[in-house]
């Protein structure tokens, strides 16, 4: 597919590991969960055009009490936020969302005070772009920001090292195959939550458009054979829901409960 638009032209391969983003070559990488909050849905289409070519996973909503909705429901890794939406405008999103986390946001507007982009970053937000722009632009912030938050201290014994596609647990290295350190991302990223198993699946296999519920049960399986072996903690199947990581503060050496093969999720239980 071939898009041009006023942020630049960008061409998307079918399925290539490179994409030309303005004329630059641009790696995919570790697929992103984003929401974009735009009440202009030709907006909230070319940014997700861009998105998508480099692999990432696109929410949309289109007002402000959306976009909250939809962060609450969904657990974006990226907020991409208009200022101007009807319901709620961008910096009340902004400060709502801040609140309730350290999820990376970037205002997207075409707002040019300065007393305005002040407020938006005292408000929270992670980077200001403004409209319009170049879709090679909009990759690179999204990237930076997202790099910077990664850069926090370990979580509970837990570090992610997700330029060098790491885990380890209390300085113990797990070795993980590219799907079972997208599981376990996603786990660390949620750490005492329970992940449902669609998005399990839709973060481990990005880009098929419909993964079988069936993939999940062994690689989860070999995955907790390999927490075990370092003594970390293990994700505990919640019948019916998903997986829960816990911190493993019980022990305070890991070694988290393991739950048995029979209390594994079965296609008989169907979906939640």
């Amino acid at each position: 597919m071939d898009v041009s638009t006023a942020t630049g032209r960008f061409e998307v391969p079918a399925a290539d590991d490179v994409v030309s983003i303005d004329g630059v070559a641009v790696a995919r990488g570790e697929p992103l969960k984003i929401l974009v909050a735009d009440d202009e849905p030709a907006m909230v289409g070319v940014i997700g055009a861009i998105l998508g070519s480099a692999g990432h996973r696109i929410i949309a909503a289109y007002d402000g009490r959306e976009a909250i909705r939809r962060f609450e429901e969904d657990r974006p890794d990226l907020v991409l936020l208009d200022l101007a939406m009807p319901g709620m405008d961008g910096a009340d999103v902004c400060r709502r969302i801040r609140a309730a986390g350290d999820t990376p946001i970037i205002v997207v507007s075409g707002e040019s005070d300065l007393g305005v982009t002040v407020e938006l970053l005292d408000a929270g937000a992670d980077d200001y772009i403004r409209k319009p722009f170049r879709a090679a632009e909009l990759l690179a912030r999204t990237r930076t920001v997202v790099r910077r938050q990664r850069r926090a201290p370990s979580r509970d014994g837990w570090l992610v090292d997700r330029n060098r596609h790491e885990v380890t647990w209390i300085g113990r290295r797990v070795d993980l195959t590219v799907t079972e350190f997208r599981l376990m991302s996603r786990l660390v990223d949620r750490l005492d939550e329970v992940v449902d198993r669609r998005d399990l699946l839709a973060y481990a296999w990005p880009g098929v458009e419909s993964p079988d519920p069936l993939w999940l049960k062994p690689h989860m399986a070999r995955l907790r054979s390999k927490l075990i072996a370092v003594g970390a903690p293990v994700p505990v199947p919640i019948r019916g829901v998903g997986y829960r990581l816990d911190d493993g503060s019980d022990d305070g050496l890991g070694g988290g409960t393991v739950a048995s093969p029979a209390s594994e999720w079965s296609p008989a239980d169907g979906e939640a």
